[in-house]
């Protein structure tokens, strides 16, 4: 097994940038021109993004689109891209504006226009695909325009709203080249993101070449790169042990991970800290066993999440009790306070409270792969040792899945999530609102009310005691149930430098980042 070496903490990046630049910037002799290949088992669901939710398709969507705003590495304020200027107009937070800059063509030589930002908007709620970035948006009411000035309507005040627009829901896409109605066809992309989409094969690989008509935030595009696409951890350390691959990116192995020798000079790995987080979703419709609360609060009762720490995933996560991770304002541990430790006698009780009968039959999927399947074998484990719970399993391919899921047809899930933006309401509106991404069935008037109250303010560190507030009830609804909190993991070969800049633990690769020694 090839092995890596820890180099670096990206959430020490800062602390240490100039140290690190010396060894990344000395010239190896002879420059490579071959393109950077960057390896992930991440699935793309659609090149069109208005199909799309998902941390596979935002990665590769923030090279070949543009937003209105973007984020720079590891900020909290979204500053412009596609956009001159942006911001709210009067103290309502009811109308944000951006005047488009105006000199942006898509790839195909097509000039930008405001009508353009309008379009991508409009055809994301026409469309309104089950798997799509609607429910990022539940407060537009409308977008106008007037020249290069976009004017958003929303129905609320919604604080966050910049930190959205600059999201891949957000994406610009050229009107003649996408139906209003449905999803683009095919493997074409028309875009003004830093990077050319020049060929695709879906589940397999990704041909990108620097855009050299992207004007925007970034100063520079980087080097060409190929994205390797694999369905297992397993085969991505395949392809990295035959030097196939330069870079990994969620991801090689547990086990590799966690087993990193120190020793070797080759290779090096950056080790940061992510909100990326994993919780088991339950089908809260009423047809559904999990549609009685006592019942979903019955599996928290069994839950252990050290099993799945320690074993399933080597010490590469860490215990999360709480809908809000660590590091977000807000953030508390309301299944901690209320379920400790594994009870089952608590939870028969909770289930002899619903009136349900013991084994409880529950159907049980998750998106295949191997360390979920490893996963998914730990807690089925967990809920039929005591004989309260009768778990079939199902692992599902991810496309399939998404729209399952979406459809009602299982009673329990798992789906890891990424913060769309760094704010606590992207774990929020999307995960408990009512109409939620997971599509769950949960509904709450005073949760909505909570994450309404929790949009109001600027400053967002007036919100925390609503955010807690929101956790308590996620603790007691228990529409979900939170396993893990991720370390995020690029292990890249010592030749390709920046691989420290190429996430930030936020799903998005920065892959203009990349270039060789």
């Amino acid at each position: 097994m090839r092995s890596v070496r820890v180099r670096i903490l990206a959430i020490l990046a800062v602390l240490v940038i100039a140290g690190v630049g010396a060894w990344q910037l000395l010239p190896s002799g002879e420059a490579k021109s071959d393109a950077i290949t960057v390896g992930t088992s991440d699935v793309v669901t659609s090149l069109d993004p208005a199909g799309a939710y998902d941390a596979g398709s935002w990665a590769i969507y923030s090279n070949i689109y543009q937003s209105l705003m973007t984020f720079k590495p590891n900020a909290v304020t979204p500053e412009p891209d596609a956009a001159e200027s942006c911001g709210f107009v009067g103290q309502k937070l009811q109308t944000y504006q951006c005047k488009l800059r105006d000199d942006l063509t898509f790839s195909n030589g097509r000039k930008i226009t405001a009508e353009d930002v309008k379009y991508s908007f409009d055809r994301i709620f026409r469309i309104k695909s089950e798997v799509g970035p609607a429910g990022l948006f539940p407060t537009l009411k409308s977008v106008k325009t007037e020249g290069r000035t976009i004017t958003f309507n929303l129905s609320g005040r919604d604080a966050t709203f910049p930190q959205k627009i600059a999201t891949g829901a957000a994406a610009i896409v050229d009107r003649t080249k996408y139906p209003e109605d449905k999803l683009r066809a095919g493997n074409q992309v028309d875009g003004s993101g830093p990077y050319v989409l020049k060929s695709y094969e879906s589940g397999n690989r990704a041909e990108l070449v620097p855009n050299l008509k992207y004007k925007g935030a970034l100063k520079k595009t980087g080097e060409a790169v190929n994205i390797r696409y694999f369905k297992t951890s397993e085969e991505l350390q395949t392809s990295w042990d035959n030097d196939e691959v330069d870079i990994a990116h969620r991801q090689l192995p547990s086990e590799t991970l966690a087993n990193l020798n120190v020793n070797d000079p080759d290779v090096r790995v950056t080790e940061a800290a992510s909100a990326e987080i994993r919780n088991i979703i339950f089908n809260s419709r009423a047809d559904s066993p999990f549609g009685e609360k006592k019942v979903r609060q019955a599996v928290a009762a069994l839950l252990d999440r050290g099993p799945l720490v320690r074993k399933v995933y080597q010490g590469t996560v860490d215990p999360l009790y709480s809908l809000i991770p660590t590091g977000y304002i807000g953030h508390s541990t309301p299944f901690f306070d209320a379920y400790p430790s594994s009870d089952p006698a608590r939870a028969k009780q909770l289930l002899e409270q619903a009136g349900a009968q013991t084994p409880v039959a529950v159907n049980f999927a998750y998106r295949e792969g191997d360390m979920y399947t490893k996963e998914t074998a730990e807690l089925r484990r967990q809920l039929e040792k005591d004989g309260l719970f009768k778990v079939s399993v199902q692992a599902v391919e991810w496309t399939k899945y998404q729209k399952e899921y979406a459809a009602g047809k299982y009673d329990m899930y798992t789906v890891g999530w990424f913060p769309d933006f760094p704010d606590p309401d992207t774990f929020s509106q999307p995960l408990v609102g009512t109409g939620n991404v997971l599509h769950s069935g949960y509904s709450s008037k005073k949760m909505d009310q909570l994450i309404a109250a929790t949009q109001q303010f600027s400053d967002r560190s007036r919100t925390s005691n609503d955010f807690k507030e929101m956790q308590a009830l996620v603790g007691e609804d228990v529409p979900l149930l939170p396993l893990w909190q991720k370390k995020d993991y690029v292990v890249a070969k010592s030749e390709v430098a920046g691989s420290q800049y190429l996430s930030d633990g936020t799903g998005t690769w920065r892959l203009w980042e990349l270039a060789w020694i």
